[in-house]
């Protein structure tokens, strides 16, 4: 049979007719032109995992310590004995005002990030200027720890849900707008320019020709980012922010361990029922196909069967725009509208039981000064610079050694969540379900619970940030490994190879450039994280954060504030830079 060889260079006439032909076929080979800056991009990417491995063997993390742990903790739950709970009554308050202080936060952010994403979009914005200031703003807000932000409020406000509200609503700006810009600026130009043509104004715009393309989009993130703040809520109690949080925090300052451990267990249970109850809504709002992949995702998908909210398809079923405006109330119409309704109904009762002193809003500008006063200038005290940069390096190792275990791990169990890798359905189902009774373990009762057990130290800030990022990296792996192209495997599994060589030829090379972007992802977040894990004794600078802000010595707190936006920032720009290059 005639090679490919001889069919681009000739007839085979022996080895060295064959050996030249080669020869020139790889000459005339495309090579792809590695640039300077691809090049540069790949060693930081070296020398960040070279740093990430000195940091965990820095922190000493072994089996050994691991298994002494396993017998640590049976014996510290046969001390505690059975866990306890609050009063029926005091319980269900409490859980109402977690539940509305979160879902208000998080409203106020989706109602803020309107504006600073279109802002930011490079296709609406009316400026460049804007565009960057906006920017910014997201930045900014997503680098600030929700916890310091707090601790501000605390200062201005009464004790109660405000200070917790507005810190939940400010930090969630960051991401809700950033995700929806991004969103914007990838919409079909198409309708916008048409309005635009027809002399339609800039608003009009925006709410006729972008918004329903992107509304799905921001539904989703809103709705992730408040499952979000469910899990962050627990930290804020400790800076006096009413709720579950709190109550947990007098318990295990009271040593009352089977109170805080119950008190936990509620938590872990309300987080996974908030997941069930976003996924229900976002088939209900979305359809399936904008939905997600979640397990609840594809259990409510499987009995819901009305066009998503926005779906042109769905509209084109009833013919013209005439008979699409008189629809017939369909099952489906009547339930989606008593869910719409259902909603509104929450989000007041939300605000209602919040229990806002609104006339804070009012008064509280008189106190700016005085509180801006009270950390300007900022001052690093008796301990000096050299402590709490090294408490600073310590969270960062922290945070680097979290991301080298989540890593590894979240890329095996992420790989086996993914429909496309796993071997059979009820893997998948089972690894993606794992993914989700993770993610509703928020990562400080975890680092809590851990510090009880181990003792103080980074020891178990570590694997509490590690275990829970493995929630969140490898569902964001599942799902970039399923939406890689199935072309290259299909032709692999066509030529005979199996499973294992697809992942390793087809499907891991396409979905690494989304790998390396979630991995900073979660670097981003590990490092924010694991300041907050230090306040409960989790190592590094978040200890001297907490005693600082109780200790009112507000210059200390301002300092460390600048040192952790200045990491954030900065690994900020090397996650953009890096999804630049690997793009």
């Amino acid at each position: 049979m005639t090679s490919l060889l001889e069919r681009s260079g000739g007839p085979s006439t022996g080895s060295g007719s064959q050996g030249g032909a080669d020869a020139e076929l790889q000459a005339r080979a495309p090579r792809r032109r590695l640039s300077p800056e691809r090049i540069s991009a790949s060693l930081t990417l070296l020398v960040i995992a070279g740093l990430a491995v000195v940091s965990l063997r820095d922190i000493d993390i072994s089996f050994a310590g691991v298994a002494d742990s396993l017998g640590n903790a049976e014996r510290f739950f046969t001390r505690v004995g059975g866990l306890s709970f609050p009063e029926p009554g005091e319980l269900l308050q409490q859980t109402v005002l977690t539940v509305g202080l979160v879902l208000t936060g998080t409203l106020l952010a989706a109602a803020l990030s309107v504006p600073i994403a279109y802002l930011a979009a490079s296709n609406t914005t009316p400026h460049p200027a804007l565009r960057a200031l906006a920017r910014f703003i997201g930045v900014f807000t997503r680098a600030l720890p929700d916890v310091v932000l707090a601790m501000v409020f605390v200062l201005m406000f009464s004790l109660g849900t405000l200070p917790g509200i507005l810190a939940i609503g400010i930090h969630s700006i960051g991401m809700i707008s950033k995700m929806f810009a991004d969103a914007i600026e990838q919409i079909d130009e198409g309708p916008r320019l048409a309005i635009r043509a027809a002399g339609g104004t800039r608003m009009q715009e925006f709410t006729t020709g972008v918004l329903p393309q992107v509304l799905p989009s921001w539904v989703a993130t809103v709705l992730h980012r408040n499952d979000i703040n469910l899990r962050g809520s627990v930290v804020l109690g400790y800076v006096g922010v009413a709720g579950l949080g709190l109550e947990m925090s007098h318990a295990f300052k009271s040593l009352d361990y089977g109170l805080g451990l119950g008190i936990a267990l509620v938590i872990f249970v309300l987080c996974v029922v908030m997941e069930i109850i976003s996924s229900a809504v976002r088939v209900a709002m979305l359809g399936e196909k904008d939905a997600g992949r979640g397990v609840f995702v594809r259990l409510f998908s499987r009995r819901s069967q009305a066009a998503p909210m926005g779906d042109a398809v769905g509209a084109r079923r009833y013919g013209t725009v005439e008979q699409a405006l008189r629809r017939p109330w369909t099952p489906q119409r009547v339930r989606n509208t008593m869910a719409g309704w259902i909603a509104v109904a929450v989000v007041v009762a939300s605000v209602v039981v919040s229990d806002i002193v609104w006339g804070d809003l009012l008064s509280f500008w008189s106190k700016v000064p005085a509180v801006a006063a009270q950390f300007w200038p900022p001052d690093f005290g008796n301990y000096g610079f050299a402590v709490i940069g090294a408490a600073m390096l310590d969270t960062v190792k922290i945070a680097l050694a979290a991301t080298l275990i989540t890593f590894v791990l979240s890329l095996v169990i992420g790989s086996l969540a993914a429909r496309n890798v796993a071997p059979n359905r009820g893997v998948q189902g089972g690894f993606r379900l794992l993914l989700v009774i993770i993610r509703g373990i928020p990562e400080l009762i975890l680092a809590i619970v851990l510090i009880i057990i181990t003792g103080l130290g980074p020891q178990a800030g570590t694997i509490a940030l590690a275990i829970g990022g493995i929630g969140l990296l490898g569902k964001l792996i599942a799902d970039s490994f399923e939406e890689v192209p199935r072309g290259p495997e299909r032709a692999l599994l066509a030529t005979g190879a199996t499973r294992l060589q697809m992942y390793a030829a087809a499907t891991f090379p396409q979905g690494s450039r989304a790998l390396i972007g979630h991995t900073f992802y979660m670097l981003d977040t590990n490092v924010r994280a694991a300041t907050l894990l230090g306040i409960v004794g989790g190592g590094g600078v978040g200890y001297y954060l907490l005693n600082a802000g109780q200790g009112s010595n507000y210059p200390l707190v301002a300092s460390i504030v600048i040192m952790i936006l200045v990491t954030v920032l900065a690994v900020e720009g090397l996650a953009m830079w890096m999804r630049k290059v690997f793009a």
